[in-house]
């Protein structure tokens, strides 16, 4: 999968991160290049020079590429001076007068998706601290690029064509299952573009069995979440779950809609929700 614009971003914001949290004055990474097994190093912050702007890091080659090829945190207190690693980047790493480094890989479904690096231009130990630092903002990275895959598969999955042009009844709890883990993944989006194209398919979705939201009942967005939950067969603690709520405030929000739709019992809040077209 090719790195898009908003993956950098994700690696650009963690190293800024890194940096502010353990005071490294180095720091740089990239992402893995489509269908190449090497690392481009794109993001830097602390350089004073160009050496490593746009190197390619092989798998196994150097500490980045020793830390892709096995798919876990490698680090060395005197870069030039490692025996556990081959020295194909001594150059650009000397260029710029690094000695320890620490080297994290970004893992995603079992696959390297880019490298995180922190330096120091001395030769000691990075501490535990510091190597922590560096392993959360890996973690950082993995999880927005993991909620960023989901979201688009989401997306993917959820344009088969109009619900009439197939089985109605499979078809039918398929759309419906699809819209409420949308509606679950939506608060965890901060991709503004991202955001907006799981917003308009929710509708998409919520079209194919009417034509989207009709009549005077308006319901907050929250309240969608929740409802949409529940249609799913959710339970009060486990759309909380889902949804990065609590309970109590799940049921606020429950006792709102229910309230808006004019229904007496969870149930009926679906029924009239779906009549509504606020649900599939």
């Amino acid at each position: 999968m090719a790195a898009d614009a908003a993956d950098v971003v994700e690696i650009r914001s963690a190293l800024v991160r890194l940096r502010r949290a353990t005071g490294l004055p180095v720091v740089f990474g990239g992402l893995m290049e489509s269908g190449r097994r090497r690392v481009r190093i794109s993001e830097l912050s602390g350089t004073a020079t160009a050496a490593l702007s746009s190197l390619a890091v092989t798998s196994g080659s150097g500490l980045g590429g020793k830390a892709v090829a096995l798919a876990r945190p490698c680090a060395v207190t005197d870069y030039s001076a490692a025996r556990h690693i081959s020295h194909e980047y001594d150059a650009p790493v000397a260029a710029e007068g690094l000695r320890s480094v620490v080297a994290v890989p970004v893992v995603v479904r079992r696959r390297v998706r880019g490298v995180l690096y922190g330096a120091l231009r001395a030769a000691q130990p990075l501490g535990d601290r510091t190597l922590s630092a560096a392993v959360e903002a890996a973690r950082d990275v993995e999880q927005a690029l993991l909620l960023r895959e989901e979201a688009r598969e989401l997306v993917t999955a959820a344009r088969p064509g109009p619900l009439r042009e197939v089985a109605a009844g499979a078809a039918r709890e398929q759309v419906r299952e699809a819209h409420a883990a949308l509606r679950a993944l939506l608060p965890r989006v901060t991709d503004a573009s991202l955001r907006t194209e799981l917003l308009d398919v929710c509708a998409l979705l919520a079209g194919e069995t009417g034509c989207g939201p009709v009549g005077g009942v308006r319901l907050a967005p929250r309240e969608v979440d929740v409802l949409a939950c529940v249609a799913d067969g959710a339970t009060n603690a486990a759309a909380a779950e889902r949804l990065g709520l609590r309970a109590e405030t799940v049921k606020a929000y429950l006792r709102s809609a229910m309230r808006k739709l004019g229904a007496r019992t969870r149930g009926e809040a679906v029924v009239a929700a779906r009549r509504a077209g606020w649900l599939p």
